[in-house]
């Protein structure tokens, strides 16, 4: 199949990282569904998708994907359209303050972990169908700060925002691993995009206090490292999403310059991957149904 005609679903794609990925894959060829919260950055959204492909290539659904009810009706309603070519989990990121969804669950792990999980889980039917597909996860060096600690919901101790989403990163790295071996067989290849720091909305809210004290000496180095140009870091995801030269492969990182970078996979030892396995299982028993 030609590029043309193929369909790709991109969460979080109504600004930031998400949008200019969908952007690129629009002028590529592909038909793209957003997803976000937003009508109005939705349909913002959508034309610009619109202008990038020179025709009508862009769709927006609205879903909250911090609750994982509405996360799992998403899915199911997209897997009812038939065979999905490529599926972008970007939604997430990391907040000052602590926060829970709907239905409970700690900010950090329901949006960059549980849901990614959730709605994969309800399209891998629709990607088999399309197969050769791709997913791809947006991870985040921000694992370099979590605390590889995966007894309860959160970890013992205060509330660190980056640690908080580097824990959620990390669980959802592992998970990605898991399920590229699992996949493999299905020609359903799955990748994890770290698109490096960017001047997102998200990144525009950060104050000092998402910072364990450790880290807070950096705290300059790290608001310089997040003004790059967001269009930039689109560049991990689309490289994930399409190059052909990752055409029979599955299980790799691609970092920010587009090129594979397995430093993150350092984190995912067999006991980390053990203990996400377990902790997921947990988690999603007691908040899906």
């Amino acid at each position: 199949m030609t590029v043309r005609g193929k369909k790709a679903v991109v969460t979080g794609g109504t600004g930031g990282i998400g949008l200019e990925t969908a952007v690129g894959l629009a002028a590529e060829g592909w038909d793209v569904t957003v997803v976000g919260r937003d009508d109005a950055r939705g349909a913002a959204a959508v034309a610009r998708i619109d202008e990038a492909a020179g025709r009508e290539a862009g769709r927006f659904v609205a879903a909250d994907l911090s609750c994982l009810a509405d996360t799992v009706a998403l899915g199911r309603r997209l897997a009812d359209e038939g065979p999905l070519h490529l599926l972008v989990n970007n939604a997430g990121g990391m907040w000052v303050r602590r926060w829970e969804s709907s239905e409970g669950v700690e900010g950090s792990v329901a949006l960059n972990h549980l849901s990614p999980y959730v709605l994969t889980e309800e399209l891998l039917g629709a990607l088999t169908a399309a197969a050769p597909s791709r997913i791809v996860n947006v991870t985040s060096a921000a694992i370099n700060a979590a605390q590889p600690v995966f007894d309860g919901v959160e970890p013992p101790g205060p509330h660190y925002g980056l640690a908080a989403t580097g824990r959620a990163k990390l669980a959802h790295l592992a998970h990605t691993m898991d399920l590229a071996e699992r996949l493999e067989p299905s020609g359903v290849s799955v990748f994890a995009a770290d698109p490096g720091a960017a001047a997102t909305d998200n990144a525009a809210q950060m104050t000092i206090d998402i910072l364990p004290p450790a880290l807070r000496p950096h705290w300059e180095q790290i608001r310089q490292g997040i003004s790059a140009p967001v269009a930039a870091a689109a560049k991990a995801p689309l490289t994930a999403a399409t190059d052909p030269g990752l055409e029979g492969t599955t299980g790799v990182v691609i970092g920010p310059t587009g090129e594979a970078d397995g430093r993150l996979l350092a984190f995912v030892t067999p006991q980390v991957a053990a203990a996400v396995r377990t902790w997921t299982a947990k988690l999603l028993a007691a908040h899906t149904h």
